[in-house]
């Protein structure tokens, strides 16, 4: 029974290690593209900045859909 269990969560442990892995690429890619966004003043990057630190995936799900396409308006790129 303890071995059905352990393979059961070994593969639970495969599936889940590459989807932390994407999640913790985007977090720190909004994050980095939050604090590099020419599009956005000082306070509104500050502010990005710390939406994404405190919330994690969520502010970085929250910054790619309300705060990145402000930076892509700006640079020109539609």
């Amino acid at each position: 029974m303890f071995a059905v269990f352990h393979l059961i969560s070994l593969g639970l442990g495969v599936l889940l290690f590459p989807l932390g892995l994407l999640v913790f690429a985007f977090w720190i890619w909004m994050l980095i593209h939050a604090i590099t966004n020419r599009g956005l003043t000082d306070g509104e990057k500050i502010a990005w900045v710390l939406i994404i630190l405190f919330l994690h995936f969520l502010g970085a799900l929250i910054y790619f859909f309300v705060g990145r396409p402000k930076g892509s308006a700006a640079s020109g790129l539609a």
